[in-house]
């Protein structure tokens, strides 16, 4: 730490991070360009003695009045504590719930049981007014219902504020794995002309001012706006293959776009994806190898940060519906374990048939995805309820044309009304207790005329000659993917993590909706 500075004219020596008081230039100085001295900060301090001058800025998140005084409670969105400033009552005029102040004085110890010092106020500065009869943020308790009707005012709670300062620790944390690693951050396009998983679920870009009336609808066989139909990318996977045969192995926390009518806490419209591709790489584990280093050592970096020790310790956690701090601590320790354990979808298959007793659903028959249940049993059983497990090695015919090729599984479950296993593919899900997947990765097919066979198989592109070419006039747009496989593309594979799945994951909270600042789903695109 820097030594403590003792300014002139000063008769006590401040916190390095929170300078005096000059005059009200400086304060209006402070507030556009001084990134230190926040609250979080001047709770931590706790001098002996008096610390004068001391300059604050925050949010008046309550009001108390005794004949003489007045006791603030102050909130900057840094710390779920608040920090009390006592004031004289002539001091207050205008002060009021919501207001923005910035208030000088001395950092003292309390003579209360709540806090170990308080700012004494000798001024204060109303920076942006409040009317606290109309501000809807009042203290009480708020349900997340409610909150989710006032997405640009929630962030000031101090649940959505620490979630907002989890979020953003999480990538600081994530962007130095990936550095140390030496990982290239890209920036993939939006943008795309094809849809990455095939699915079909994706929004369609047009320009306002080319979308007809219903008086002009007969005439609107005009020109597309880029020559051809776009969308939103349901994901840069594409893309980060193109960029990890340019620069090596890639990552990107990007925005991606689903037009799923699902009204489910699990599905967003707009959420974020970590995804990470690796160039020269031969057999899936060394994906699943990455993956696994990328969450365990997020959690080492981060289970004893002050913003989940504070998420977790809130005593509305109950009333809010999060999950209990004791069952969220067990989900950051199972992380943090090695050796996450692996199991085949054939074998996965076998498992859940044997114990389908277990179950509420039925067992599913091989060649058919898996269940919420199927998961969730999954990942109590084989990861003893606390460690995360990979599901790999799913049918061909259930995913993306974009997955290698595997062996067919040598296991034999077939029992009568159930499909033999078929043809695999080189992938894995990664499921984890109680949330179901929040990963999923595979080898990519770098051979062009399996990519070709696959992609015709799927009807995204024509059947190729023998020279694996395709009709030009019936090109498909993902032409330039095809592309990559004609020149120099070596073995390589990938992955993605649901950044926003994650994050309820580590926080307990059961709903995408409460995680995002401005959630956007079917039937809701506020603000």
């Amino acid at each position: 730490m820097r030594p403590i500075a003792v300014l002139k004219g000063a008769s006590r020596s401040i916190h390095p991070n929170f300078r005096t008081s000059y005059g009200c230039h400086l304060a209006r100085r402070y507030l556009s360009q001084n990134t230190n001295g926040q609250i979080a900060q001047l709770l931590d301090w706790k001098p002996d003695s008096a610390a004068k001058n001391v300059v604050i800025n925050g949010y008046v998140r309550s009001l108390s009045k005794t004949k003489q005084h007045r006791f603030i409670s102050l909130g900057d969105g840094s710390s779920s504590r608040s920090l009390q400033a006592v004031a004289p009552r002539e001091l207050t005029d205008g002060v009021s719930v919501g207001t923005a102040v910035c208030i000088t004085g001395s950092w003292e110890p309390s003579l209360g049981a709540l806090q170990s010092h308080e700012l004494h106020a000798e001024k204060i500065e109303i920076v942006g007014p409040s009317n606290a009869k109309t501000y809807p943020i009042q203290k009480k308790f708020h349900t997340p219902e409610f909150l989710r009707t006032l997405p640009h005012l929630r962030p000031r709670t101090t649940l959505n504020s620490g979630l907002l300062r989890l979020r953003s620790q999480v990538i600081v944390s994530l962007t130095n794995f990936f550095a140390k690693h030496h990982f290239t951050q890209t920036h993939p396009p939006i943008l795309t002309s094809s849809d990455c998983e095939g699915a079909g679920e994706v929004f369609k870009i047009t320009p306002a001012t080319e979308i007809p009336s219903t008086s002009s609808i007969k005439n609107c066989n005009q020109p597309e706006y880029f020559g051809s139909t776009k969308y939103l990318t349901v994901s840069t996977q594409l893309h980060l293959e193109a960029l990890a045969l340019g620069v090596g192995n890639v990552w990107t926390l990007s925005p991606v776009f689903r037009a799923e009518k699902s009204d489910t806490s699990r599905h967003l419209s707009e959420f974020y994806m970590l995804e990470a591709e690796i160039s020269f790489v031969e057999e899936l584990g060394s994906v699943m190898d990455l993956a696994e280093a990328v969450l365990r050592t997020l959690s080492i970096d981060l289970s004893e940060s002050a913003v989940v020790q504070e998420l977790a310790s809130r005593r509305d956690r109950e009333e809010m519906g999060y999950v209990s701090n004791d069952r969220v601590k067990q989900r950051w320790e199972g992380l943090k374990q090695d050796s996450w354990p692996r199991i085949t979808y054939t074998d996965a298959v076998a498992l859940l048939q044997d114990k389908a007793g277990l179950m509420e659903c039925k067992p599913p028959v091989w060649g058919e995805g898996l269940q919420a249940e199927h998961e969730k049993f999954l990942a109590e059983y084989v990861g003893g309820g606390s460690k995360p497990v990979f599901v790999v090695n799913y049918p061909q015919d259930i995913k993306a044309f974009y997955m290698r090729a595997g062996q067919p599984p040598s296991t034999n479950i077939t029992k009568p009304g159930h499909t033999a296993p078929r043809a695999t593919v080189d992938c894995f899900d990664l499921l984890v207790p109680e949330f179901c997947e929040i990963a999923g990765g595979s080898m990519r097919e770098h051979r062009l005329e399996p990519l070709l066979a696959a992609m015709y198989k799927q009807g995204l592109a024509s059947n190729p000659n023998a020279e694996g070419q395709v009709d030009n006039q019936k090109a498909s747009p993902l032409e330039w993917y095809t592309d990559l496989r004609r020149w120099g593309c070596p073995p390589h594979g990938g992955f993605g993590i649901g950044f926003d799945r994650l994050l309820c994951y580590l926080s307990g909270v059961p709903t995408v909706r409460d995680i995002v600042a401005f959630p956007r789903y079917f039937g809701r695109c506020d603000c």
